[in-house]
C-alpha cells in the first residue's frame, strides 16, 4: 500500500494518507479564546481532509487536548457547531500541556478517504 504524505515539513507532515485512511497531525487555532482556537483548528481539519479528497463526515476519531478543562463546555459547543451530526465520530476529550501557552486546545483526528 502507498503512503501519501501531504503539507511535508522537516518535523512533520500535516496528514499522511494509508489505504482509505487518513491521519492528520494535532491542529490548534489562533485566536484568544476556545471558540477562536476551535473554529480556526476545525478549518484547518476542513482543509487537510479536503486536500487528503475527503470531509468530515469520514472522520472516523478525534482526540481532543483542552490545557484547561474547565473549557470543555465551550469547546463542545464549538464542536457541535461543526461535527457532521449525522456522522458523529468516536471521540476522546483530556486535559493537556500543549506546545505553547497561548494553545487553549488541539484536534487530533483520522479520517476514512474514499
Amino acid at each position: 500500500m502507498s503512503i501519501k504524505r501531504i503539507d511535508v515539513g522537516a518535523r512533520m507532515s500535516g496528514a499522511v494518507i494509508h489505504g482509505n485512511t487518513v491521519y492528520l497531525a494535532g491542529q490548534v487555532g489562533e485566536g484568544a479564546s476556545v471558540t477562536d482556537q476551535c473554529k480556526s483548528a476545525l478549518a484547518e481539519v476542513d482543509r487537510l481532509l479536503a486536500a487528503a479528497g475527503t470531509n468530515k463526515s469520514k472522520v472516523l476519531q478525534t482526540l481532543i487536548y483542552l490545557a484547561d478543562i474547565s473549557d470543555f463546555a465551550e469547546m463542545n459547543a464549538a464542536w457541535e457547531a461543526w461535527v457532521d451530526p449525522a456522522n458523529t465520530p468516536a471521540r476522546a476529550t483530556s486535559e493537556a500541556k500543549l506546545a505553547a501557552p497561548k494553545y487553549k486546545v488541539e484536534f487530533i483526528v483520522t479520517a476514512a478517504v474514499d
